[in-house]
Formats: C-alpha cells, sequence, structure tokens
C-alpha cells in the first residue's frame, strides 16, 4: 500500500502562511520541479518526504500589475499566463517560449524556476539583468531581496521554510533607450535543457552607454555577473572600439569556468557563451525594448 502524504490547500495566503509556520512543509506550485526532484521508480508514487502545501491557486500570488515603474509579477503565474500578460517585457516572453512544452508552461510557474534554482534556469538570465527582486512573505511580515543573493547554489537558495516567494518586481523595467537580449543554446528550440544561455541588457544615452548588464546562465553553480566588469563600459559610445569588446571578452574569459556534463562539453559552453557576449557588444544599433 503506498504511503499517506499529507496534503493542504488553503482558500487564502494568510491561512497558507499560518501553517507554514506550524510545520515545515514542501510547497508545490506547478510541481514541474519537485515531482522530478521526488521521482522513485517506474509506476512508483514519488517520496516527498515533507507534508505538501499547495500554492497555485491563490489569487494573491497570481496577480501582474505595474506600481509607477516597477513591474510585480505573482509567483505563481504560470508561464502560458505570462504569455498573455500585456505587461511582461517581450524578451521574458521569447525566454518563456523556449521553455519545455506546452504542457509544462500551462503548470510551470515563475516562481517555481526561481526556487529550483538551476543554472540552466531559462528565466533566469534575463531576471538577473533585470535586477529582479523578490517579495517572502510569513506571518511575520515581508520581506524584500535581490535575486543574486537569494539563490545560493544549484537547489540552494535563501528562503525560510515559513516564508512563500509572493512576487517577482522587477525595477524601471520600462526605462528610456533600454534594449535587452535573451539566447539560449540547446539541442532544440523549447522543450530542451540549456546548454548555455545569455542575456544582454543596455541603456543608452543617444550613442553613449549609460548603463549595461550581462548574465550567463549554465555555466557555473548560478548565473554569472559581475557589476564591476560591466562598469569598465558606462561612457562609452555605440559602436565600441575593438580594444573594448576585447578587454571585456578578456575578463569574462577568466571568470567563466563551467563543466563538462551529459548535455555538453565546458569548452564549448565557454565557447559559446563568449561569442554570444562579443555578438551583443559588437551590435551597431540597439532597439529599445
Amino acid at each position: 500500500m503506498a504511503e499517506k502524504i499529507t496534503a493542504y490547500r488553503f482558500d487564502r495566503l494568510d491561512q497558507t502562511l499560518s501553517q507554514l509556520n506550524k510545520e515545515d512543509c514542501a510547497i508545490m506550485a506547478g510541481g514541474t520541479d519537485v515531482m522530478v526532484l521526488h521521482k522513485s521508480g517506474r509506476g512508483v508514487p514519488p517520496k516527498i518526504p515533507k507534508p505538501i502545501v499547495f500554492i497555485d491557486h491563490l489569487s494573491e500570488l497570481k496577480r501582474v500589475y505595474q506600481n509607477q515603474k516597477d513591474l510585480h509579477i505573482g509567483a505563481c503565474c504560470t508561464y502560458s499566463e505570462l504569455l498573455e500578460e500585456p505587461y511582461i517585457p517581450i524578451p521574458l516572453k521569447n525566454a518563456i517560449k523556449t521553455i519545455a512544452a506546452p504542457a509544462i508552461r500551462n503548470r510551470g510557474t515563475l516562481g517555481g524556476n526561481i526556487c529550483n534554482a538551476s543554472p540552466a534556469g531559462d528565466t533566469l538570465p534575463l531576471l538577473y539583468v533585470y535586477n529582479a527582486k523578490l517579495l517572502l512573505s510569513s506571518v511575520h511580515g515581508d520581506r524584500v531581496v535581490a535575486i543574486s543573493d537569494f539563490i545560493q547554489g544549484p537547489r540552494r537558495v535563501g528562503r525560510h521554510p515559513s516564508e512563500v516567494l509572493a512576487e517577482i518586481i522587477l525595477p524601471s523595467v520600462v526605462e528610456e533607450g533600454s534594449h535587452v537580449v535573451f539566447e539560449k543554446v540547446g539541442n532544440r528550440n523549447a522543450d530542451a535543457i540549456a546548454k548555455v544561455s545569455f542575456a544582454g541588457y543596455i541603456r543608452l544615452n543617444g550613442a553613449q552607454i549609460e548603463e549595461v548588464r550581462f548574465a550567463f546562465g549554465a555555466v557555473g553553480p548560478t548565473m554569472v555577473r559581475f557589476i564591476d566588469i560591466e562598469k569598465k563600459l558606462v561612457g562609452k559610445t555605440i559602436p565600441l572600439a575593438d580594444a573594448d569588446i576585447a578587454q571585456i571578452v578578456s575578463a569574462f574569459d577568466k571568470i567563466i569556468k563551467p563543466i563538462d556534463d551529459q548535455r555538453s562539453t565546458a569548452l564549448y559552453r565557454k565557447t559559446v557563451a563568449l561569442n554570444l557576449l562579443r555578438y551583443f557588444l559588437c551590435m551597431t544599433k540597439y532597439q529599445p525594448n
């Protein structure tokens, strides 16, 4: 006989948070990562060692709205729902379209992609260059943390057991003159885990760079981003000089340290990552998103 699993499904977020404050539970939104993580042999139900709390139905976690220039995205919005939202930036929608198959996009959530903390998470490079902040809620109140501080390693995040990731906040996402790109390299355009991913952000005043950001996925234990390197390009003009491009590529060449695994080799990953960076820097015209 299969083991019984205790499960909770409350009508409101405050009830959910109250239960999490009493008991250490596994949080279940879309379940596309949780079920895989705890899978058993063929035909055997997954073994989840904790009681389960379902949160995917909570209306408080499914809102998308703009507060001045900041975009707030409910953590339990599914990928398919975000594709229909007019507020979601086109680059983020393009990244979502590369995630798995429609069945997974109908269940998987943006918050789940973050909390799974995979180095190959498809939305993560973009969230890093958008300087995403995360709103975490508990019975003790809310706190906001940068995504780069929240994700600490593969499947390791800075979430207290009594907390729920409630919102993803993209600050100043509608800034004038900003251009964002996302590139994913895999065996297929979708329904495949990334071998390498890259997101680039640039904000211009005329031809002068006011701000630039880069993030690489699947080439380290977390997203690779270094603000000190980005600052070297501030004040430069487009098109960039060859020497400036070479300096930035060389700096990331020293930092990016991927691994060999079943999907790709370290050499391939580094080569492609640097080529994507070089291509972005060599652009002579950036269209605002």
